[in-house]
């Protein structure tokens, strides 16, 4: 798709990081498609930027597996990769994992409160197929366990490893397939509810894992 016409989308402070983000949710999006390239005036124009925020956020975006460089000639949005679809799914589902093992114990009862308004709404977004909320619900579901585990070093990680894993998320949330998610999303709720962080943190694993790959998507 073409870059996004101008439309007041960011003042002229935009922070690094949000440039980042906009970026990075065109190309999860599709508004941005596998292969397209991406041209700094065009960028400029739509952002209302000036060049250097732009190259500081493809050079996250690159690092992040999210678009490729070709030195001297064009900066492309990535192809959906399998391969990488898979490694970034591995760490995502270990980070999550150890979250939820080191959260259990802390949760108090707002926490198990707040998953379960995040599980309604996601359960209510898949079958609405609107992917955006339940993108955010999902996020806010396991933003819990993240947040209350203590390790600084887990969002972190998450942050790398995410953006790649974001698009096969929005494929996922766009179908009736993913209900299966309430369910696994329900079943961390009653195992965290028990404190049992073992089988909690067993439980989140596999529901990252669960995920699928874009061709199953």
């Amino acid at each position: 798709m073409p870059t996004p016409p101008p439309a007041g989308l960011h003042k002229r402070s935009l922070l690094r990081n949000d440039v980042y983000e906009s970026i990075r949710d065109a190309i999860v999006d599709g508004t941005f498609a596998p292969g397209e390239r991406l041209r700094d005036p065009e960028l400029e124009a739509w952002l209302g930027v000036s060049r250097t925020p732009i190259r500081e956020a493809l050079l996250r975006l690159e690092r992040a597996g999210l678009i490729v460089s070709q030195p001297g000639r064009a900066t492309m949005v990535a192809p959906l990769d399998p391969g990488s679809t898979v490694n970034a799914q591995q760490v995502v589902a270990a980070m999550h994992e150890l979250a939820a093992r080191l959260a259990v114990p802390l949760l108090v009862p707002s926490d198990l409160a707040a998953m379960t308004g995040a599980n309604a709404r996601f359960a209510e977004a898949i079958k609405d197929n609107d992917a955006d909320a339940a993108l955010a619900a999902d996020d806010e579901f396991h933003a819990t366990m993240v947040g209350a585990c203590g390790n600084e070093m887990v969002p972190l990680v998450l942050e790398q490893a995410m953006p790649v894993l974001r698009r096969v998320e929005r494929q996922r949330f766009s179908s009736q397939a993913a209900l299966h998610s309430v369910t696994a999303h329900a079943e961390i709720i009653k195992l965290a509810a028990t404190g049992d962080a073992d089988a909690a943190a067993i439980a989140t694993r596999e529901n990252w894992l669960s995920l699928g790959s874009p061709a199953e998507s």
